[in-house]
């Protein structure tokens, strides 16, 4: 039996048209790997629409412009150049839009445009039914963690973590080598190629060797959504976790937040992306290290760790593939991450 007619023999009909929309379980916990959405072929369409801040078509030609170079055909969403304070036009403005890009069967892709807050306030909205059965690739990050948690894990169909419109470059010609790689990325990542990086090491890293579905996101957001129904399940997985303009005693917080709901205990991998680190308030110094924080938190595990992944709020963010079986190789000399495909 071929693998996606097995995954329809497993999600009862009268389950699509319900439980499938809005939010609701369908496979509690997904012990296989993803659903891959089709792989864009030149001519294939990607919608651009803004599910949470703000932006300017202005501010979005420049990534518009790339896409077409790329082969592709651009659906610019009816909240590109709306504003409700902000958000990227009201909840209702940007649910609708997003959920007209699911729907659309001709819309191969769905970019988000930014980030910023307000996916939390539309996600339980989002009917999911027809995304189910035709699957799209959601391209995002930051807020945008809000789709992947949700999706991985009610739907256990792969999205892509990557850059969005407002972090391409608007003159190319002077934009650094590695902000025109990562977005290249996203490209490859789009048309099918394997993903597979290889970084420098960190001292502190834990060397090792492991495989298992890799998942995460922007830290703080991950956080935000235990106990919902967007939730992640860690267990046998890799996590890739990033942050922003956070102090370090509030990355602490957030990493017993993970060790006490048991997300880093059966951990396949742990990898840490990059953080952005408010700088102490004089006389409240935190007195340890972003390595330190995580180190205290792992020790009575066994995985490989890696530090300084070039995934975050920087330059080098490069596209990843959420919900897809990956290998993590930490070795004293380099750490890799490689994409397998089955």
């Amino acid at each position: 039996m071929k693998r996606k007619d097995f995954l329809s023999s497993i999600i009862p009909i009268g389950a699509v048209f319900s439980d499938m929309a809005f939010g609701k379980h369908i496979i509690e916990e997904p012990d296989i790997p993803s659903k891959i959405p089709p792989y864009l072929n030149k001519g294939d369409v990607i919608g651009i629409c803004c599910v949470a801040g703000y932006i300017t078509l202005e501010d979005t030609q420049s990534s518009i412009n790339k896409i077409k170079e790329w082969g592709f055909e651009v659906k610019i969403g009816d909240t590109i150049g709306k504003r409700d304070f902000t958000f990227g036009g009201t909840d209702d403005e940007r649910l609708k839009d997003f959920q007209q890009m699911l729907d659309d069967k001709n819309i191969k892709a769905i970019m988000c445009a930014r980030g910023g807050y307000g996916l939390v306030r539309i996600i339980d909205k989002i009917n999911f039914t027809k995304f189910i059965l035709h699957p799209k690739w959601i391209i995002g990050f930051s807020d945008v963690t809000v789709l992947h948690c949700h999706i991985n894990h009610n739907y256990s169909i792969a999205t892509l973590h990557s850059k969005m419109c407002n972090s391409f470059p608007t003159d190319w010609n002077i934009a650094e080598p590695i902000q025109i790689d990562s977005i290249e990325s996203i490209r490859k990542g789009l048309i099918g190629e394997k993903m597979n990086y290889n970084i420098a090491p960190n001292t502190n890293n834990i060397t090792g060797k492991s495989e298992g579905i890799l998942i995460g996101g922007n830290l703080r957001t991950i956080e935000s959504l235990a106990g919902s129904v967007s939730d992640i399940n860690t267990d046998g997985k890799i996590l890739f976790v990033e942050d922003t303009d956070e102090y370090l005693y509030n990355i602490d917080r957030m990493f017993w937040s993970l060790k006490r709901s048991n997300k880093l205990s059966k951990l396949k991998g742990l990898i840490i992306g990059g953080f952005k680190i408010k700088q102490d308030d004089p006389g409240e110094e935190f007195g340890k290290t972003l390595e330190q924080i995580v180190l205290e938190k792992v020790t009575d595990y066994n995985y490989p760790v890696c530090f300084d992944f070039p995934v975050g709020h920087q330059k080098d963010n490069f596209a990843l593939k959420c919900g897809i079986i990956h290998r993590l190789n930490v070795s004293p000399t380099q750490c890799s991450l490689t994409e397998i495909r089955l």
